[in-house]
């Protein structure tokens, strides 16, 4: 069924409500592109949407992270990571509702090694129960992400050719099992990735 974006409210952003976001990893250079549809509650923190895209990708959260949203940049505080002259704001403390708008776009930046750039779009907001607090599901999506440590976009690009060209070779057996014994690039498994967010949920990890 083809996605119908809803008419959004744009008076009630302060509101209790929804945002539809869609996020892509380096859409401008993988393709096919690898994505996911979620829809997150706007009171909670970026901090705790930095969890839910792990989920919803299916990366470990083995790695520093960053969200940049009109100029400004939202991370963890005290990251060893990032060099102390650089400014930011601390991510528990903004909400979706204070920093984001229907129809813009941010990034999301995941491990600054390999850096992973996720384009976060803002596809509507919509009005919502109150009791829907804290809620995330994935409503669509498309292939797997990376392997993690896998050398970024030209490690990723080596690695998937080594297993589509040669998938008998020493080589791609030692790869598929270093990516934890199997790997499939076109893979998503949104009930998975579903299941996850849920158990995240239940059990209040991840900050509010």
């Amino acid at each position: 069924m083809a996605y119908v974006p809803k008419k959004r409210h744009p008076s009630s952003l302060s509101s209790p409500g929804l945002f539809t976001l869609k996020i892509e990893l380096h859409p401008d250079v993988i393709q096919p592109p690898i994505w996911r549809r979620l829809v997150v509650d706007g009171r909670v923190s970026l901090a705790k949407l930095h969890h839910f895209i792990q989920a919803a990708m299916g990366w470990t959260d083995a790695h520093q992270h960053e969200f940049v949203i009109r100029g400004t940049r939202f991370a963890p505080p005290l990251s060893a990571d990032i060099p102390d002259d650089i400014p930011s704001e601390d991510d528990r403390k903004a909400n979706l509702n204070r920093v984001f708008a229907s129809e813009e776009q941010y990034l999301y930046r995941y491990d600054y090694g390999d850096n992973w750039e996720h384009v976060i779009t803002v596809e509507f907001f919509e009005q919502a129960d109150p009791d829907v607090v804290g809620m995330a599901w994935v409503i669509d999506g498309a292939r797997a992400c990376p392997p993690e440590d896998v050398g970024g976009i030209h490690g990723y690009h080596d690695f998937l050719e080594t297993l589509l060209t040669a998938p008998n070779s020493e080589s791609a057996q030692a790869l598929r099992q270093w990516a934890g014994g199997t790997f499939e690039a076109e893979l998503f498994d949104r009930r998975a990735a579903n299941a996850a967010i849920q158990r995240m949920v239940w059990n209040r990890w991840g900050g509010k």
